[in-house]
């Protein structure tokens, strides 16, 4: 006797009401499965919780194109963005942390993942120790990754591990959002559009630019106070920017 034929990609989708021939299949890259994979298991494994909070922005875009006007290397928001989560998990090194069995690891440097959206499906580039990096050694480094991931030509270790993650949506409208959290990161900042709208400023009515920040920390490590004191730190280094140009 032998065994029945397993069910094809068709035979599947037919049992879900989708007719053949109304479709393509893309094939999963491996890449694409890796990623598929990590995130399935966090989004199941991990209790996440999320902090947010509104950050105004017309300062740091006011420094940004100051430095610009003279700067061989343009930066971007983003770079600004890596950079004072760099130097928050600094002040705040609760929430630079990875949950393992074995105990709560202590990261000693902010190697921060960026989301970025390539052919092959997202894929997080990684600026190791970001702390200490100039914003323009960030900017170049960003570039570099970036353009390398759109052809598939990172390494594996230019993309796996890291201690904290930032994924920004904002140039495509997004004003929030909330992201899950792919360990061995601790957290992900979830970053949305800067949009002009009125505010109250001192019981008066003002116009500024406004950032919605949502802080997703692994709730096996990070607590609400540390993850609040971060979120407080990030806030501080965005509005006060002259910190992030040193």
């Amino acid at each position: 006797m032998t065994d029945a034929p397993k069910p094809d990609i068709a035979d599947k989708l037919e049992m879900m009401g989708i007719p053949r021939g109304s479709y393509d299949v893309k094939p999963l890259s491996r890449v694409h499965k890796f990623i598929a994979q990590r995130l399935t298991d966090a989004s199941r494994d991990v209790p996440s919780f999320p902090l947010e909070t509104e950050i105004q922005l017309d300062a740091l875009l006011a420094a940004r194109a100051a430095y610009n006007a003279s700067a061989e290397v343009k930066i971007s928001v983003n770079d600004l963005i890596i950079k004072a989560a760099a130097l928050s998990l600094m002040a705040v090194p609760e929430v630079n942390t990875s949950f393992m069995a074995e105990g709560v690891i202590q990261h000693h440097n902010a190697d921060v993942a960026v989301a970025v959206a390539a052919q092959s499906g997202l894929i997080t580039p990684i600026v190791r120790a970001a702390e200490g990096r100039s914003l323009a050694d960030i900017s170049a480094t960003m570039k570099d990754m970036v353009a390398r991931a759109q052809v598939r030509k990172l390494n594996p270790e230019e993309y796996t591990g890291g201690t904290f993650a930032v994924s920004n949506l904002g140039m495509f409208g997004i004003t929030r959002f909330g992201s899950i959290i792919n360990p061995p990161h601790g957290a992900i900042i979830s970053i949305g559009a800067g949009k002009e709208r009125a505010v109250v400023r001192d019981g008066a009515v003002v116009i500024a630019t406004m950032m919605n920040a949502t802080l997703t920390c692994d709730h096996r490590v990070i607590d609400g106070a540390a993850g609040a004191r971060w979120l407080q730190n990030f806030q501080s280094q965005i509005e006060t920017p002259e910190g992030l140009f040193a």
